[in-house]
């Protein structure tokens, strides 16, 4: 067995690294990270704890570099048990980017990134595998400040992916155009690209169900909290 947990040099994604070792997890845990100097240093850090970590690149903004990672795992272990989607980035409140360009940088990591890695990871899946998405609860309260128009779509249990993709590339261009707010957008990117997020794992999970019904595969988005 295999799991992979992205954006894990730090933070949330350390915290479950460590977690998966400490619930003696049946398998390989790869730490994967953008930066391979940080990705190697917290490895070796967990690896002082006791625990045994693989690290692996990844540059979720990269679709060669998802690819990279795939092709690796398919060579190696012929699949893929545990993913957790938790690599993504937001702008401190002293950012000095406008907020075009920070919905921009900010879709392409949390929401384009998750989608990339998805794409090229979610093939790999074997019987009772299990994936995780990790959105927020930010992703809530910017739903609810979206115009009922906006919320009606991001409701709408039918809403594909391709549908999906197309509203969040709206709200970039809304943002950069400065009217996100006129246009029933929520005056967050962060939010925004949760929701993205959270609906995402919505289809995928309903598109798993339908094409692998038998295998008894779980996809969830969740809330971390703080660590």
């Amino acid at each position: 067995k295999v799991a992979v947990v992205t954006g894990a040099n730090k933070g949330t994604g350390f915290a479950i690294v460590r977690e998966l070792c400490k619930a003696k997890f049946t398998g390989d845990v790869i730490l994967t990270a953008r930066n391979e100097k940080l990705g190697n240093e917290a490895v070796k850090m967990l690896k002082s704890e006791g625990f045994e970590v693989a690290f692996h690149h990844l540059d979720i903004c990269d679709q060669g570099s998802a690819k990279q990672l795939s092709n690796f795992l398919q060579k190696t272990y012929g699949g893929l048990d545990v993913l957790i989607n938790n690599a993504g980035m937001s702008f401190k409140n002293d950012a000095t980017e406008t907020f075009g360009e920070q919905a921009e940088v900010t879709m392409r990591t949390n929401f384009w990134g998750t989608l990339w890695v998805c794409h090229a990871l979610l093939p790999l899946l074997r019987p009772n595998a299990r994936v995780v998405n990790v959105s927020s609860f930010v992703s809530k309260k910017a739903l609810d400040t979206c115009s009922p128009q906006l919320q009606a779509k991001f409701r709408d249990t039918e809403l594909s992916e391709e549908e999906l993709c197309l509203l969040m590339g709206q709200f970039v261009i809304a943002a950069q155009q400065g009217n996100h707010q006129a246009q029933g957008w929520p005056n967050t990117a962060y939010g925004t690209t949760k929701i993205g997020v959270t609906v995402l794992s919505r289809i995928q999970a309903h598109f798993l169900t339908k094409t692998r019904a038998a295998d008894g595969i779980l996809l969830n988005a969740c809330c971390p909290g703080w660590v």
